[in-house]
């Protein structure tokens, strides 16, 4: 018996975006919850119809603009401070309304760079090879046609069923998806 190569999805071809959009809405009402669409353009309502709701890119640059904020506060509060401490014209060492500005600008600055760095740790990005371009129709997905794959690490996942239903909607076609 030859060993086959692992599945990565069932994925289907369509013709318009009205039916990508149709079929992903009943895909995520038949209970898969590991779907994926595709097409040559955005598509309005086509994330809300795979079920794309997270979104975690706005925590990420929170998180990062109040590191950054703290740490150029805590910078500047060790320099003037503790480390070298000057008495220049009777200012005090810890003169927090000096320190606004800069704390603002590692704030914008730290911010700036999570969100680049978060946006592109979770698209998942570089990536240099995805297995859905093992499909050869695939290349038409940037030119004039629709795809909608069911991975399958879904819990529902079972290759007959998955099969069956998406030939149910009409697809173009539907292929075997390897890693």
């Amino acid at each position: 018996m030859a060993k086959r190569d692992p599945i990565y999805g069932i994925m289907a071809e369509f013709d318009s975006a009205q039916a990508l959009v149709d079929a992903a809405h009943k895909t995520h009402e038949a209970g898969y919850k590991k779907i994926d669409a595709y097409s040559p353009f955005p598509i309005d309502g086509l994330a809300e119809a795979i079920g794309f709701h997270h979104d975690e890119v706005p925590l990420v640059i929170l998180i990062g603009g109040i590191i950054g904020g703290c740490t150029g506060y805590l910078m500047q509060w060790w320099m003037s401070a503790v480390d070298y401490p000057l008495n220049i014209g009777g200012k005090p060492p810890h003169s927090w309304p000096a320190f606004i500005v800069i704390t603002f600008e590692m704030t914008i600055l730290f911010a700036g760079i999570s969100a680049v760095l978060g946006m592109l740790a979770l698209n998942g990005l570089p990536m240099p090879y995805h297995p859905v371009f093992n499909v050869p129709r695939f290349s038409s997905a940037s030119k004039d046609r629709f795809f909608l794959i069911v991975f399958s690490s879904d819990k529902k996942y079972d290759p007959v069923a998955v099969r069956n239903f998406l030939g149910a909607m009409n697809p173009r076609s539907v292929s075997e998806v390897p890693s």
